[in-house]
């Protein structure tokens, strides 16, 4: 797939996610939801995206706390949140996706769409993940 399409997918994955939370609905029903309306993703990987931050939620939003460093996931823009939970899902679940290019996919979709500190901050979060993986367990 060309790199121009995964880009694609991430930020239709962030636009749902970040629908669902504001929402305060489940995601996969937003994803199914847009995908019944015909509104839903035309690629593949934004469902893998998806389902993938979804069922590793639990323990993602486990690590992102430990590592944000005086930030509860609460506290941070939604934008970020959401941006951190699809890199991480992709360095620790999606084999296919070198942990540099997880990194630069989600700094390009905060410099677009969240604050002035926010590339700094989720660089920052998705570096020390990186740096702990080896100590991690995927599952």
């Amino acid at each position: 797939m060309v790199k121009g399409a995964r880009t694609k997918a991430r930020k239709r994955a962030l636009d749902l996610l970040y629908a669902a939370e504001l929402r305060g609905d489940d995601p996969i029903t937003t994803l199914d939801a847009a995908i019944e309306e015909g509104a839903g993703p035309t690629n593949d990987y934004t469902v893998d995206i998806i389902r993938g931050v979804v069922a590793e939620q639990a323990r993602i939003d486990e690590l992102l706390s430990t590592y944000s460093r005086s930030w509860s996931l609460v506290r941070m823009p939604a934008i970020d949140r959401n941006v951190l939970r699809i890199g991480a899902w992709e360095i620790l679940y999606a084999d296919d996706v070198p942990d540099v290019v997880a990194v630069s996919e989600a700094m390009t979709l905060v410099e677009e769409l969240s604050t002035d500190e926010s590339p700094a901050f989720v660089n920052g979060v998705l570096d020390t993940l990186i740096r702990q993986k080896p100590t991690l367990t995927a599952s």
